[in-house]
């Protein structure tokens, strides 16, 4: 057999795989659509007509109407249920009077990043045009259908055998942020998200032999990161979702969340959900590796008072979830909260 001939299976394999992400994002984005007639805008520059088209043929093989602007029903009687699809910044002129219901946007090397992205329903990343993820739904539409699980393991998985490579000097910042917050000897601690496992050794330093440590995420190639660069040893590793945790009430002693909070579809509720299996006075620590402002610039972006880690709503979010906000520290270096279970 030639190398090329060998080289084929896998070539193959790859194309099934890219096709079924691409099936699976507009199924997500078909699911996640109120139902009654409702007016979407896919906005991205020249590859919006092309996602518009793709939806648009989803929408109508799981049976409902879609209208196209060059369909004869744009300006016309619609089916009742109808959903009329426009792509393009140019549909921005033509917006309907109460504006777009849905404002899909497209966020690709050519554009759609950071401030672009400020007033869109749901956030496509394309930068990769053969592998799309769903990486943003507002809360309104986030409750429906259910492209979470989905979306993060596509966007978290092919990540996770390099995620070291480019984030590995991290390790310190994590081990800094695991003495800063004072976790007991022989205390119970889970750290939600734990991805590769950069926070599991310090927390298993931290609580001593007499303690327990697990380490939980979404994604299981990023728990097998985990487990083959060793920092899972004397911790358990579990594939578990943060929204649901499989823990009983009052659990643990303290929750690790590092990078966690702003990828929750529901902010108050993901912390309600900490709260619940951790015990009265019990500690949360928030953390990311870079400070607000520093990421922010990274992605392009500029910070906004309503992100869930902004001192003004982050404190009214633990508050009303069951904690209390004991320090709030946001450095260049690195992002810190701490927080006690009320």
């Amino acid at each position: 057999m030639t190398s090329g001939a060998a080289a084929r299976p896998a070539r193959d394999s790859m194309g099934q795989a890219q096709s079924r992400r691409w099936q699976e994002v507009m199924g997500g984005l078909a699911g996640i659509l109120p139902d009654g007639t409702v007016q979407v805008l896919v906005d991205g520059g020249r590859d919006a007509e092309v996602f518009a088209e793709q939806l648009a043929d989803r929408l109508r093989a799981d049976g409902r109407h879609c209208v196209r602007p060059e369909d004869r029903l744009w300006t016309g009687h619609h089916p009742t249920g109808a959903v009329l699809l426009a792509a393009g910044t140019d549909s921005h002129a033509h917006a309907p009077a109460g504006g777009w219901d849905v404002v899909i946007r497209l966020r690709t090397h050519r554009g759609a990043h950071g401030e672009d992205e400020d007033g869109a329903d749901v956030v496509v990343d394309l930068h990769d045009a053969s592998w799309p993820v769903i990486r943003h739904v507002t809360p309104r539409l986030a409750g429906r259908g259910d492209w979470f699980v989905t979306e993060t393991r596509a966007f978290f998985s092919p990540r996770a055998a390099t995620w070291d490579a480019k984030f590995g000097d991290d390790m310190p910042a994590y081990a800094a942020a695991v003495d800063e917050a004072a976790i007991a000897v022989g205390a119970r601690v889970v750290d939600v998200g734990c991805g590769t496992g950069r926070a599991l050794p310090a927390l298993r330093r931290a609580v001593g032999p007499a303690g327990r440590v697990i380490g939980v995420d979404l994604t299981p190639q990023m728990l097998h990161a985990a487990r083959d660069a060793d920092r899972a040893r004397d911790a358990v590793l579990m594939l578990a979702d943060a929204r649901r945790l499989p823990f009983a009430d009052a659990r643990f002693d303290a929750v690790f969340a590092a990078g966690l909070v702003p990828h929750m579809v529901d902010p108050a509720a993901g912390l309600a959900e900490l709260a619940r299996i951790t015990r009265r006075g019990g500690r949360l620590v928030i953390f990311h590796p870079s400070g607000r402002a520093a990421l922010a610039a990274r992605h392009g972006r500029t910070l906004r008072p309503d992100e869930p880690l902004a001192r003004s709503r982050l404190g009214p979010l633990l508050a009303g979830a069951g904690w209390h906000l004991d320090r709030y520290d946001d450095p260049p270096h690195r992002f810190l909260a701490l927080a006690t279970r009320c």
